[in-house]
């Protein structure tokens, strides 16, 4: 009698132990099935931009590896801080992720006197997806009726006619817009800034001819280029573009005046703090294995894009230096949020 009363006990015992077991240790057995659902992934910016042709190229790449779908979800505003506070406000269990970028992770906490989120305490990094130069363009047409061919020709009708020329960008406080303000501050010229949300849409009024220069980020303005809508002047990064390998860089096309120049971009995964080492794990490692794929890395280096897959560690160090360089370049260029 004393084996059978006590046998249902001993069961009763089992189940409530492994039922507490699991409430305790929910989030590490969530590690070994995630994802049982779609994973969102911000795009901080409208669609049209690197960040979104970036998050759209690494997205389905993901699908494939974890059988779930992940989603591209275009959240445009405040130089990128509406998608950002999304992020940094959602449930950190590995299903909302953001494409950040140098704006919303390097610059926007120097530019913004107040941030929805803190680009350091309120994200986990995950992995840099990619770098690109940003590339100072025009209006073809524009730039042939105004006899502009390079940018010393630009910086001659820049500094002749101030005001004339106006400069788009993907958002107040984003690399595009600084890159230019940069450019103004060191030749001593004057654009009229029209911020967009997003590149895409100021894309476009620069092939309407409703906008004149911009410092775009080089694999969303590589398809216009190749068709002769836009004339590249320079890229901003200290180094020439394999995409571009004729077209020089800001400081070698500036001379003495844009000596030092560069302000390139990039743009990589992060989730919410807290969120499961394991996932971002598997998350870093899928991100490289595909950016290490003969197709993807061609197809992102013909853009203008140098795709990369860095560790956790890495990026969160790439983060962390990004804060230091962007202050000084805001104070120095005067940028402000407009």
């Amino acid at each position: 009698m004393t084996f059978c009363t006590s046998q249902p006990r001993r069961l009763l015992l089992t189940a409530t132990a492994t039922a507490a077991l699991a409430l305790l240790g929910g989030p590490a057995a969530a590690q070994g099935t995630w994802p049982t659902k779609p994973v969102r992934i911000v795009v901080p910016f409208a669609p049209g931009g690197t960040t979104d042709i970036l998050a759209r190229a690494v997205a389905p790449e993901l699908s494939r590896a974890f059988g779930q779908q992940f989603v591209v979800d275009n959240r445009a505003g405040a130089g990128g801080n509406v998608g950002a506070e999304i992020v940094a406000k959602a449930p950190n269990d590995g299903y909302t992720l953001l494409m950040g970028t140098v704006g919303t992770h390097g610059i926007n906490r120097a530019l913004y006197p107040k941030l929805p989120y803190d680009p350091i305490k309120d994200f986990t990094p995950i992995t840099l997806v990619a770098a690109v130069p940003n590339v100072m363009e025009m209006n073809a047409d524009k730039a042939a009726a105004l006899g502009i061919r390079n940018v010393a020709d630009f910086i001659k009708y820049a500094k002749a006619n101030p005001g004339k020329l106006n400069m788009a960008s993907s958002g107040s406080g984003t690399s595009i817009h600084l890159a230019g303000e940069l450019f103004k501050s060191m030749t001593g010229s004057y654009m009229t800034h029209i911020p967009y949300r997003g590149s895409g849409p100021a894309l476009m009024d620069m092939v309407g001819g409703n906008a004149d220069v911009m410092f775009d980020n080089l694999p969303s303005s590589m398809q216009q280029i190749k068709g002769g809508k836009l004339l590249p002047l320079a890229v901003t990064s200290a180094q020439r573009s394999p995409a571009l390998p004729d077209v020089p860089t800001v400081e070698e096309a500036g001379g003495p005046a844009l000596k030092g120049y560069e302000a390139s971009s990039w743009f990589g995964l992060l989730a919410p703090a807290g969120t499961p080492p394991e996932v971002v794990s598997r998350i870093q490692q899928e991100v490289a294995k595909s950016l290490a794929t003969p197709a993807v890395k061609e197809k992102m280096l013909a853009q203008g894009a140098i795709p990369s897959g860095d560790t956790p560690a890495a990026f969160a160090k790439l983060i962390d230096s990004e804060h230091a360089k962007w202050a000084k370049v805001v104070k120095a260029s005067g940028a402000k949020v407009d």
